[in-house]
C-alpha cells in the first residue's frame, strides 16, 4: 500500500449518502468504515467492526445518538465511539478501554472526506467554495485510481443549461493524482465540474463528481441522468482495459487492537492532592441558574474529545480554592461535545458549592477527572422507576433521558419544595408523559407518596433513587417492606453522614502485591496504601461513591460507608478503603 495515500484526504461518501438514522458502508485503501450522521449533525467515521465479535457496524442501528451492533446489541457513543452498554452485562458500566477506532471526518463540497492519518488541511477548491455545489452519483469502478484518473481528464459532457445538446467542448483546467477540474461549454452555456477518485482498494475505485452550481429544479434529474450515462460508459472502458493488465494484490490494512482514548497531555502546575487524578481541562462555556439555588454548567474540552460516559456517571471537579467535589453528568444520550453538571448552593457549604456559585464564571478553565460510573443504568427492565429528591435529579435525569430516547418504559418521580426548585424544567418538559412532580410535601406525606409509587412491584422492575439521606433511607425501607428485592433497588448518596470511628489499629495483607501493612489509628486504608506506593482510584473519599471499593479474601470488615447495600455488607466480601476498618485483627485484600 502507498503510505503517502494514507496521509491524504479522500472522499469516502456523498453528503446525501448520510441521511439521519442511516449507516453507510465506506471504504478507503482496503479499509472498511461505518459512517453515520448523529442527530446533532456530527459525522462519525469508525472502524467497521464491533469490538465484541467483529460484526460490521455498517449494518448496525443508528438511533441518532448511539450506534448499536445488530449481533449482540453493544452500543457505541456519538463522537467518542466508546461502548456505552453491553446487554449481556446490563448491571455494569463498560470500561473506557472498550472504544472503537475513529477516523477524522470533514464535510465539504457536498462530500464526506476522511483519511487514515491525514497531514494538513483539506485542500481549498475555490470553484467549489460556494454553497450551491451539486454532487453527482458516485460511480464504482473495478480498476485502480490511477487508471481511472487517466481517463477522467478526457471526460466530455454537456453544460447543465444545454443538457440535451451534443456540441459541447470540455476543457481540462487542472489535474492531480486524484482529482481533475473540467469546464464544459456549449454556446452561452458553461458548467464547471471537479472529479475526485476515491481509492477503495488496489483494484477498485469510486468516481465522485461535484458540479460548481446546482441546476434548476427541472434540470436536476436530467443532469444526473446525463452524467450517470457518460460515467458508466467511461467505467466500462476503464474496466475493459484493466482486465487485460496484471491484477494487483488487495490492500491489507492493519487492524489495531482497541485501546483507551488518549487523554490531552496538558501540564498543570498544581499536582492533584493525594494522588487524585484530574487529567482533563475543560472550559465553562455556559453557566446559568436552572432552579432556585441550583447553578448548571456546560463544560467543553480545551483539547481533544471528552471521554465516553454512561448514564449515572460523575466527575471530580478540582476547584480554584483547592477543594474537590463530585458532580453527576446530566447529559442525554449522544451529548458528547460537553459535560453538563448542576450544583446546589448549600447553606452549610464546606466551600465547594460556594466556590462553584460565586467564583467560577463562564470562560474559566477547570481541571476534572474522567467520568466514573458506580451507579450504572440497566436497560433491560420491564419498568424503571426513578425517585429523585432535590438535586438528586442530576444522575437520574441522564438515565431517564436515555430510556426516553429509546422508548423504554419508565416513570420519573421528582420531589421538590416548590416549582422554583425544579432543575432543568425545559428538559423535563420534553418527557412530560413520564415525569410526575411531587411538591412541598412533609416527610409523612412523602412516605405516603412513596408507598403508592412502589406498591406494585413486578419481577424485572428496577428502582433508582437519589436525593437527601433521609429520603433515601425512607425509600429503601419502604421498597423492602413492599417486597422489592435488594438487587432491584439502586441508590446513590451524595454524602456520607455516618459517624466514623477511626480509633482502631489493624493489619492488612495485600494478596497480589505480597505486602503486609499496618493501618494506624486516625489513618484510612486508602491513605496507608498510598503512603506505601499503592495507588488506588478514588473520588469522594467519604464512602459514598464506591470508586475505591476492593474485595476481601479474609477477615471481618467494619463498614462505615453508604455505598454498599445491606446484603453486600453482611456478606463481608467488599469494603470501601476510604472509610471502612476491620473488626478482626487482620484483613486480606485482593490488591
Amino acid at each position: 500500500m502507498n503510505e503517502a495515500a494514507q496521509r491524504i484526504w479522500h472522499p469516502i461518501a456523498s453528503s446525501t449518502d448520510l441521511p439521519f438514522r442511516h449507516t453507510y458502508h465506506g471504504q478507503l485503501l482496503g479499509r472498511e468504515f461505518a459512517v453515520w450522521r448523529a442527530d446533532d449533525g456530527y459525522v462519525n467515521v469508525w472502524e467497521n467492526r464491533c469490538l465484541h465479535r467483529g460484526v460490521r457496524l455498517s449494518i448496525g442501528i443508528n438511533d441518532g445518538t448511539e450506534l448499536k451492533c445488530q449481533y449482540h446489541g453493544w452500543r457505541y457513543a456519538n463522537r467518542t465511539a466508546g461502548c456505552t452498554y453491553i446487554p449481556a452485562h446490563p448491571a455494569d458500566a463498560p470500561a473506557r478501554t472498550i472504544c472503537n477506532q475513529t477516523y477524522p471526518a470533514i464535510e465539504r463540497y457536498g462530500l464526506i472526506w476522511s483519511a487514515e492519518a491525514p497531514v494538513g488541511e483539506l485542500a481549498y477548491i475555490e470553484v467549489l467554495s460556494g454553497s450551491a455545489v451539486f454532487p453527482l452519483r458516485g460511480i464504482a469502478v473495478n480498476a485502480p485510481a490511477k487508471l481511472v484518473m487517466q481517463k477522467l481528464v478526457t471526460y466530455q459532457f454537456q453544460p447543465s443549461g444545454q443538457i440535451k445538446g451534443q456540441t459541447a467542448t470540455s476543457q481540462l483546467l487542472s489535474s492531480s493524482d486524484d482529482s481533475c477540474h473540467l469546464a464544459a461549454t456549449d454556446g452561452a452555456h458553461s458548467t464547471t465540474a471537479v472529479f475526485f477518485v476515491q481509492p477503495v482498494d488496489a483494484g477498485r475505485s469510486v468516481i465522485r463528481g461535484v458540479l460548481a452550481e446546482t441546476p434548476a429544479d427541472d434540470l436536476k434529474r436530467p443532469v444526473l441522468y446525463h452524467h450517470n450515462q457518460l460515467l458508466t460508459a467511461l467505467r466500462e472502458q476503464v474496466e475493459q482495459e484493466f482486465s487485460t493488465l496484471p491484477q494487483p494484490a488487495p490492500f491489507a490494512p492493519v487492524i489495531a487492537p482497541p485501546s483507551a482514548p488518549t487523554l490531552p497531555d496538558i501540564d498543570f502546575d498544581s499536582p492533584s492532592p493525594r494522588g487524585r487524578s484530574a487529567p482533563l481541562r475543560v472550559q465553562v462555556s455556559k453557566k446559568w441558574m436552572t432552579a432556585l439555588d441550583i447553578a448548571a454548567f456546560d463544560l467543553v474540552s480545551i483539547t481533544g474529545q471528552l471521554p465516553t460516559y454512561q448514564p449515572g456517571a460523575h466527575i471530580d471537579v478540582h476547584m480554584p480554592n483547592g477543594l474537590i467535589r463530585q458532580y453527576s453528568l446530566t447529559n442525554g444520550p449522544g451529548e458528547t461535545d460537553k459535560y453538563t453538571i448542576a450544583v446546589k448552593r448549600e447553606a452549610a457549604s464546606g466551600g465547594g458549592s460556594l466556590c462553584m456559585h460565586g467564583q467560577v464564571r463562564e470562560g474559566d478553565v477547570l481541571a476534572i477527572s474522567e467520568p466514573r460510573n458506580n451507579f450504572p443504568l440497566r436497560r433491560d427492565a420491564i419498568q424503571t422507576v426513578f425517585v429523585a429528591g432535590g438535586i438528586g435529579i442530576t444522575p437520574l435525569l441522564a438515565m431517564s433521558r436515555t430510556l426516553h430516547h429509546s422508548g423504554l418504559p419508565q416513570t420519573l418521580h421528582y420531589f421538590t419544595q416548590s416549582r422554583d426548585h425544579i432543575a432543568f424544567p425545559e428538559i423535563l418538559g420534553t418527557m412530560a408523559a413520564t415525569v410526575q412532580h411531587h411538591l412541598n410535601l412533609s416527610p409523612e406525606e412523602t412516605a405516603g407518596q412513596l408507598r403508592g409509587i412502589l406498591e406494585s412491584y413486578k419481577p424485572a422492575m428496577h428502582l433508582y433513587v437519589c436525593g437527601p439521606g433521609p429520603m433515601l433511607e425512607a425509600t429503601r425501607k419502604i421498597a423492602d417492606d413492599l417486597g422489592w428485592p435488594e438487587p432491584a433497588v439502586h441508590f446513590e448518596y451524595f454524602k456520607n453522614t455516618n459517624e466514623i470511628d477511626d480509633s482502631s489499629q489493624f493489619e492488612i495483607n495485600l494478596a497480589r502485591s505480597a505486602m503486609t501493612l499496618q493501618v494506624a489509628a486516625g489513618k484510612t486504608i486508602l491513605e496507608t496504601l498510598r503512603e506505601n506506593g499503592i495507588e488506588l482510584p478514588s473520588s469522594c473519599e467519604q464512602g459514598a461513591c464506591g470508586t475505591c471499593v476492593v474485595d476481601i479474601l479474609e477477615g471481618e470488615p467494619e463498614h462505615h460507608d453508604v455505598f454498599l447495600s445491606d446484603g453486600e455488607k453482611q456478606s463481608g466480601k467488599r469494603l470501601m478503603t476510604c472509610v471502612s476498618r476491620a473488626k478482626s485483627n487482620r484483613l486480606v485484600l485482593d490488591i
